[in-house]
């Protein structure tokens, strides 16, 4: 049983090194997913798979059914999920290529299916969220940078938005003021519907341009040069975090 899971997004819609055993068609109560949830191995471990954005990210941020996609990683067996983001920086410590475990949020997003209690599937309940991400998760995500020797930004809050846009600079000194230290467009509901399901549930951001109005020159291009260079810091301390993960999935199933 895997109950290791990696949501993949822009930069990491693949995943190099996962040895796909079998791809998982799995129906929900909300429709299909993104893609098929890919079962394979890598690190020396069976792990999950999922293309936030589909097979060939074609799926725009706010049209992706995030319902279906949790739903399925928990019954493909996923007990913990690292979900990978690309980011826009809004703090100065964030650079590009720069890797963030983001340690809270503001969700700005509208009009997304963003809850299974609705009344037709679940109960209503009202899920703590006070801390939105896993603890443990991120504690492995952050030992596995030290074991990798990867400097990483421990902790910042992500400013969640509609998309597919990019912001405009107004918007980012908004998101400022609030306290948001980076911006991305899938990060909500995700991380809500986890918590629903009692998955663990974690992010890695990958800062991949400043944020509008903050930089210079092109954003596109610099997300271009930036990108590749931080999902191979992500590569590198998943190697690390993952067996981790697991071996603690495995003690608390014991």
């Amino acid at each position: 049983m895997a109950s290791v899971a990696v949501i993949g997004g822009t930069g990491m819609n693949q995943w190099p090194g996962l040895e796909v055993k079998e791809k998982l068609q799995i129906d929900t109560p909300y429709g299909a997913p993104s893609a098929p949830v890919l079962l394979g191995r890598v690190y020396g471990i069976q792990a999950l798979f999922l293309a936030r954005h589909g097979e060939g990210h074609r799926i725009p941020p706010h049209a992706i059914n995030y319902r279906a996609n949790l739903w399925a990683l928990r019954q493909a067996g996923a007990r913990s999920v690292v979900a990978i983001a690309a980011v826009g920086a809004i703090a100065p410590w964030l650079p590009p290529g720069m890797v963030a475990v983001p340690v809270d949020l503001i969700d700005y997003t509208s009009d997304r299916e963003h809850t299974y209690c609705d009344g037709i599937h679940a109960e209503l309940q009202h899920v703590e969220f006070t801390e939105p991400y896993s603890e443990r998760v991120r504690r492995e995500l952050l030992h596995g940078a030290l074991a990798a020797r990867i400097d990483i930004a421990e902790g910042g809050v992500m400013g969640v938005t509609q998309g597919p846009r990019l912001e405009s600079a107004a918007e980012i000194k908004r998101l400022k003021r609030d306290g948001c230290d980076m911006v991305g467009m899938t990060g909500m509901p995700e991380a809500a519907l986890a918590r629903e399901l009692g998955i663990d549930y974690a992010s890695l951001a990958v800062s991949v341009n400043w944020a509008a109005g903050l930089g210079s020159g092109d954003i596109h291009g610099e997300i271009h040069q930036s990108i590749e260079e931080g999902m191979a810091k992500v590569r590198a301390l998943l190697e690390r975090a993952l067996p981790a993960l697991r071996a603690r999935d495995e003690e608390m199933g014991s």
